[in-house]
Formats: structure tokens, sequence, C-alpha cells
């Protein structure tokens, strides 16, 4: 494994347990979830090392007390840029109601690098299923915004972005199922 990779599993290992986040529906440790978003970017045969370390590195902005210079010094600017890419820049409720926020993130997010895409595919894959099998309610505007998302979110990886796809239309089948 490439030295800034191993270092940005630590890295984002240690940001998410010094705050003692878990994942909403599991109570597992919440590293758990940017590895597994890690590992799936990395099976992407265009994925660079800047990639995989910010796949591990994607939630660490808005979930720790990281700061962006922090992972520059660490990572470089490469790897900060595809963190910001990925870090979601409206979220305050002041900038409106959740439909609100979440049409102004996906129009962000249809604007940024095919390698961020590729990233943001593999985090929607790792979370669509916890959510699916958890939270029926939910599910249901989960899977309407991330439809939407993918939608306008072209650019990446397209095996990963047909698999982004596969993995909402089974939760949409499921969660339809369910409601009858």
């Amino acid at each position: 494994m490439h030295d800034m990779i191993r270092h940005a599993a630590l890295f984002s290992r240690a940001a998410h347990q010094a705050v003692g986040q878990r994942r909403k529906y599991t109570d597992e440790p919440y590293w758990q979830h940017p590895v597994d978003v890690a590992e799936m970017v990395a099976a992407v045969g265009s994925a660079t090392a800047e990639m995989i370390a910010a796949a591990y590195l994607h939630d660490v902005l808005e979930d720790t007390a990281v700061t962006a210079l922090d992972i520059e010094e660490c990572f470089g600017q490469r790897v900060t840029l595809l963190v910001l890419e990925l870090t979601n820049q409206f979220s305050n409720p002041e900038i409106g109601n959740r439909a609100h926020r979440k049409a102004l993130e996906r129009d962000r997010l249809a604007q940024v690098s095919p390698q961020a895409q590729t990233i943001k595919y593999a985090d929607l894959i790792d979370n669509t299923g916890s959510i699916v099998a958890r939270d029926h309610g939910f599910a249901r505007v989960y899977l309407a915004e991330k439809r939407q998302l993918l939608e306008v979110m072209t650019a990446g990886d397209e095996a990963l972005r047909r698999q982004a796809w596969s993995v909402l239309t089974e939760g949409e089948a499921k969660i339809r199922g369910a409601s009858r």
C-alpha cells in the first residue's frame, strides 16, 4: 500500500475516533465507512493514490476538528482539493430547507472533478444500503435526492456510476415492496 494511502487511513480513523463518531443505524465505529468507500475507489482501474487518500478523508472536514490546512500539510494540495470538492457546502439550515440545500449541493457536485465524482459514487453506494435496510421513511427522501444527484453527476468512473444506479434502483424497489 502506498504510504500516502496508509497515512490517510490512519489519519481518518484517528480523526473520527477522536470525536467518538458512530454510524447512525448500526452504531459501528464511523471510521469503517471511509474504509469501505476507499476500498471501492481503489478497485477502480483509474484510481490514483490521491483519490484513495481523499476517499479515506472525505468526511473529516464535516465531522471532525480537522481543517483543510491540516489535510494540505499532511497530504498535499491535490488530496485537499478533492476532499473540499466532497465536503458539503450547503449544510447550514439558514440557507433554506433540506430540499433547497440539497438542490444547491446537487448543482455543485455536478461540476466537481471526475475524480471527486467517482469517490462520491462510492460514498452513495455505501450509505444507501445502510439507510434502505434501517430507515424506510428517510430512505424515500434520500433515494429521491440521490436519483437527482446521479442524473447530473456524470463525469466519474462509469462502472462505479452504474453500480451506484443499481444500488439506488434496488433500494427503491425494496422501499416500494415494503410499503405494500
